[in-house]
Parts: structure tokens; sequence; C-alpha cells
């Protein structure tokens, strides 16, 4: 052999051996990073584990506000016990054919029902408590808590969770150089020391984590417009590194993968740098207009003002629209249904599913709650209902809405079918609602006389329920009271 080659494959080998210990270096390193959590907390999943290539995928999205470590500078253990509190709640609903996200926030101030959740560390049960703001879900029992929570309330099953605490967002908009941000006016909220001029500014490190932190800075200073912030931070920061062709550049990937994988805990089926490499690459071509952001609807709660509750049927909608895999940018949008999605409550029977107990009708809790826009409207469906066996059927006043429904609790669906049934609602707008207790007839300006539903379509959604998409740069109104003169 030449002396020439001789040198060249001498070359060639130390390179090979060289990038093969780079690449598992880094391997092993990421890898090392990543911390792991039980998905569930007691809930139980009917659903296989999902493709992370091409099946629809749900990662529920958690910031942590624990002050252990890297986290004491803002404020003392005392402030988050146990496992901590989520100060940051979303779902990402990935569509199967990676065309479409969305990211649906939750006010951390939601009272909700938390399901019995246990400590897989300690083995110690909670039992299942009513009312309860949402943050407060994996706050004994660990994430699993807040997973099966998130289940509970939208009738969904989460496939894998990513939580970080505070360093993470510091560290993250460090490593991409700033995320850009606007503001109406002038601002500065001594509780989270964000300080911003008005218009559009780069913040990273400190200000970055003060501008998702801050809750009195945007709109009337309320748990709203602090979600409203953090979805255009975030949409933001989608933009920026999309544009910047961040997910097609290794050495930067290495980079931001490093400094996630620090600052992140993940369920057991994400807890592998090839699986989050391959969600990361479902991610990189999606249309910016097809990432929508979406709040849940509320609406001050009747027990406390200062808490909120699910706004229905709004809420109701947005969780069936979810259910079916709607487009929530284009609701009109033609849907396939999942291969494992459940039947609807009116089903017929098989013969390979066990018929459910008959019930006693005069036990059963109905409302009908009237949206038609005719004062008095409901006592005609009452009627309807008591002479259909529903005797305890009750009556009143709501907000009005253009469609009518039928949603339903918890172990209520053969009932709401009946009930649809009898008043000729269609199957399609009968709705499962875990915040409903029974049966609940809505009535809508679609049903305004008559004891028989005319002609309906499938569920609606509210016109404004996306708040903004991943390509919409926008301002956050400052709140009056932190504007700087």
């Amino acid at each position: 052999m030449p002396v020439w080659l001789k040198i060249i494959t001498a070359i060639v080998a130390v390179a090979l051996v060289g990038g093969l210990a780079f690449a598992g270096f880094w391997f092993i390193r990421l890898q090392n990073n990543i911390s792991k959590a039980p998905l569930n907390a007691g809930g139980s999943g009917t659903e296989g584990p999902v493709n992370d290539a091409t099946g629809r995928m749900q990662i529920l999205i958690l910031g942590s506000d624990t002050r252990d470590g890297k986290n004491s500078e803002y404020g003392t253990s005392d402030d988050s016990t146990g496992y901590g509190k989520s100060d940051v709640m979303m779902l990402m609903d990935i569509s199967e054919d990676n065309k479409r996200v969305s990211v649906i926030s939750f006010p951390r101030d939601l009272l909700v029902n938390i399901p019995a959740c246990k400590d897989s560390k300690t083995g110690r049960e909670y039992p299942a408590r009513s009312g309860v703001m949402i943050n407060e879900a994996m706050g004994e029992a660990g994430i699993g808590c807040a997973v099966d929570t998130v289940n509970k309330l939208t009738g969904l099953e989460v496939d894998h969770f990513m939580m970080a605490d505070f360093n993470a967002v510091k560290e993250l908009s460090n490593a991409v150089g700033g995320v850009d941000v606007c503001v109406s006016d002038a601002i500065y909220d001594p509780d989270s020391r964000l300080r911003l001029p008005a218009g559009t500014s780069a913040v990273q490190g400190e200000q970055a984590l003060a501008f998702l932190r801050t809750r009195h800075a945007f709109a009337d200073g309320g748990d709203l417009g602090r979600i409203q912030a953090q979805q255009g931070f975030l949409s933001s920061l989608t933009r920026k590194i999309k544009d910047e062709g961040t997910l097609s550049d290794p050495a930067r990937m290495l980079k931001i993968a490093d400094v996630v994988t620090q600052n992140l805990t993940v369920d057991e089926g994400l807890a592998s740098v090839p699986t989050l490499l391959t969600i990361g690459n479902r991610l990189k071509d999606i249309d910016l207009g097809k990432v929508a952001f979406v709040s849940v609807p509320t609406t001050p709660a009747v027990s406390d003002p200062n808490r909120l509750e699910i706004a229905e049927p709004a809420g109701s909608q947005l969780f069936t629209a979810l259910q079916k895999d709607v487009d929530l940018t284009d609701p009109t949008a033609p849907t396939t249904p999942s291969p494992t999605e459940s039947p609807s409550p009116s089903a017929t029977t098989t013969e390979t599913e066990a018929p459910l107990p008959p019930y006693n009708k005069a036990l059963q809790p109905v409302s009908v709650a009237n949206g038609s826009g005719v004062p008095g409207r409901s006592q005609e469906i009452v009627q309807a209902l008591v002479s259909g066996g529903f005797t305890q059927a009750a009556q009143f006043e709501a907000q009005a809405i253009a469609q009518s429904g039928v949603y339903y609790g918890a172990n209520y669906a053969d009932v709401a079918a009946d009930v649809a049934a009898l008043l000729g609602i269609p199957a399609s707008q009968v709705i499962p609602a875990p915040g409903v207790s029974g049966v609940q007839v809505y009535l809508g300006s679609d049903f305004t006389s008559g004891a028989t539903y005319g002609s309906g379509s499938g569920a609606a959604l509210p016109d404004d329920i996306v708040n903004q998409t991943a390509g919409d740069a926008r301002c956050q109104q400052a709140n009056p009271e932190l504007i700087v003169r």
C-alpha cells in the first residue's frame, strides 16, 4: 500500500473513532441528564403506548414552583411544600399526521376535582378531593397526580409529561439568544422583578423568567392575562427556533438539548434521547399557523369569586373537540376518527359489550339550563322530561348559546343518551362534562319551541377559542396599575 494511502486511511480511522467517541459522549451526557417520574399516580389507562413517530400524542407540560437547589433565590422551601405546585400547566396535543399542534393552558386558580392518588416514592395514598385548585394536584402525590387530574377533567389520556423548573426557563432563553416579547406600555412589577419598556424587547435569563412568572403585569392582573403572556412567549420562541433553522442544526440542537435535559423531569416513556429527538423531529415542519394556543374556558367560581371554574358549555365543547381530534384553527375541517376512539354514549350495544344495568328514571338528577334567549322556555322541556319518567328534573336560567346539547357527568352516559333520545337531540350533541352532576340539558337558540329538537349539526366551538397561533406576533396589554409613567 502506498505511503499516502496509509496516511489517509489512518486519518479517516482516527476521524471515525473520534466522531463515534463524540457522539457517544453526548448520548451518555444527555441520557444521564434526564430525571424520571411515574406517568400516573393511580389512574389506569385504557390506551396502549403511543407511537412516538406517527401516533397522535398528548404531552402535559408543567412548570414547577419548587424552591430547591438553584431555585432557592425565589423563596424558601416553605413556599412550595412536597413536590411543589404546577406554576404552569399546558397540554400539548400533536396530531397523528404531524400537521397540527394544539396547546391548551389551564389557569392555576381553576377549581377541579382531583382523583385519589398514590405517592410512588412513599406509598402513601391521598383521597380524592373536590373543588381544589388544579395547581395543587401534584403537590402531595407527585406529577402523576397532575396527569390523572387532567385526564379526569378532559376525558383524554395523556401519553407523556415534561416538567421544568425556574432555572430551565433562564438557561433555555439564554441558549437561544433571547426571546422577543412585546408590551403595550413600559411596566415594572416589583413582585416578579419584571421591568420592560414599551414595544418589543428580547428577554433572557432573569427577565425571561420574570415575564413568565408575573401574575400582575398584564391585562387586569389576573391569571388569564398571565396565560396569554406565556402563550405569546412560546409563540415567539417557536418562531425563533423555526426561522433560524435550529431544529436542523445539530450543534445548536445539542446545546439546547443539554440545557433542557439538565432541567427536565419526564415520564419513563420519554426518558431516552432517541425518543426526545423523534418527537422534536415531528415538530420541525409544522405550519406555524397550525400551532394553536388555547385557554380552557373559565368563569369566576360560584364558591369563591377569586377562583375560576370551567365555563359551560364552552369547556365541554372544547374537551369534546379535543377528543375527536378537531382542528381548532378550522373546526369545519374533516377529521379522521382514531382507531382507539371510544364509542359515543349513545352507541348501540354490541354482542361483545356488557349491557349497562337498568336504572330508575325517577331517581336521576336531570336539569334544564335555559340558554335559548326565550324566558321560561325550560318549563316546556321539564314537563316533557317529567312525562318521560325523569321526575327529578330541575330548571334554571343560563348564558345564551347558539346550539343545544346534553351534557353528562361520570357514570351518566346511558341516562344522557335516553334524555337526548326523548327530546330528539342528536347523539353528536351528547357530550361528557366532568363538572356536571348527573345530566344537564342546555337549551340554545336553535331549540326555542316545542319539546322535540328540530335539526342540528355537530358540537360547535366558541368563535374565540384560539387565543393566537405561533405565527401571530402580539403585544401584551399592560396592567394599568403597573405602567411606568
